[in-house]
């Protein structure tokens, strides 16, 4: 069921809602535009708020700030507080901090909290590691750097030569918290130790992909299970539990390059995929299958960004998720109710 829509003011490439009380309702959607006549790559990041429960239309989806930034890739928000993190165009990693503040007109405010050069090279993917102390970067020069987060300021820890081509994406493991996962335009799946410096290769796999790696997603409820997204339009499936060589045990086509992937924050086995120039998919992953059991495909450009919204009625209620979508060259951003989950 459709809730909402609006179209933003440059080309949408990624939506994040807030995890944390009492901002579960805000959503976060970025933008990337390139404009050819000044040479530069600009960005936005607009907070809205959804209310899938309101019974009045104009108040689920509703647009409370807007952001000028450079051309944004990625963020994500901290797992332990309110704190967002962008990585932009101009190869800069930024927070900004959602606070309460009731005398405004939207009840929040969005502050700049610090901001880091990076790289000369963009700033394409950012991750968290699970205790925030630590974000990783995937840059447009094959090179992956590790910052350290220090109160109000960034500090570079460690940067270095990863890939090939672009790293599209990284992921730090969320039970092993010395490895971090890189994926690239050049086909390879990597898992670095964040022990050894320079950042030791545990493993890299170089065959299985037959295109460039785009996302990572761990099961948050089986630390072994870990998915792969890639241009090649598959979803893959790993056991990791021996490190050395991860097992490729299941796979399946999406039908289109799989962007992006997101777990259910409560059911385990589902799992939210934007698939470029197939729409989004909802899959269900589990240890010996894995198949589609839902597609949305209402935007009419490259599906790019997909989240779910965290609320005590879906923890309650798995069939009460609310899903936020957007694609690129239409500009549009989407928020709607899956119609299958109930069947899971």
């Amino acid at each position: 069921m459709d809730l909402g829509s609006c179209y933003l003011g440059g080309n949408a490439d990624a939506v994040e809602f807030c995890p944390h009380r009492p901002f579960r309702h805000v959503l976060a959607a970025a933008t990337y535009t390139l404009q050819e006549q000044e040479q530069d790559r600009a960005g936005t990041i607009s907070l809205f708020s959804v209310d899938a429960g309101a019974e009045d239309e104009s108040q689920r989806l509703r647009l409370l700030h807007t952001v000028n930034t450079a051309g944004v890739f990625d963020m994500k928000w901290s797992p332990t507080s309110p704190l967002l993190a962008q990585a932009d165009a101009h190869g800069r990693l930024a927070l900004r901090r959602l606070e309460q503040e009731d005398g405004s007109d939207t009840g929040i405010v969005f502050t700049d909290v610090c901001a880091e050069d990076i790289s000369s090279s963009m700033c394409l993917y950012v991750d968290w590691n699970r205790t925030a102390e630590s974000l990783s970067i995937g840059l447009s020069d094959g090179s992956l750097s590790v910052v350290s987060v220090r109160e109000d300021r960034l500090e570079i820890s460690e940067q270095w030569a990863a890939h090939q081509f672009e790293v599209w994406t990284c992921y730090f493991d969320r039970t092993r918290p010395n490895l971090l996962y890189s994926g690239s335009d050049d086909c390879c799946f990597t898992c670095w130790d964040l022990r050894e410096s320079p950042s030791n290769v545990v493993f890299q796999n170089k065959k299985s992909h037959n295109m460039g790696v785009c996302c990572f997603a761990q099961n948050p409820f089986e630390g072994n299970m870990l998915l792969t997204g890639s241009y090649d339009e598959f979803l893959r499936v790993w056991d990791m539990r021996l490190m050395a060589k991860p097992v490729n045990e299941q796979l399946i086509n999406l039908g289109g390059g799989v962007w992006r992937m997101k777990y259910h924050p409560s059911i385990a086995d589902v799992v939210l995929a934007a698939c470029m120039h197939n729409g989004f998919a909802i899959v269900k992953v589990g240890s010996g299958y894995v198949k589609i059991m839902e597609t949305y495909c209402k935007h009419e450009s490259l599906a790019y960004g997909a989240d779910w919204q965290k609320s005590e009625e879906m923890e309650q209620n798995g069939n009460s998720s609310v899903v936020a979508t957007c694609s690129f060259y239409d500009r549009l951003l989407r928020v709607w109710q899956p119609e299958n989950l109930a069947e899971i």
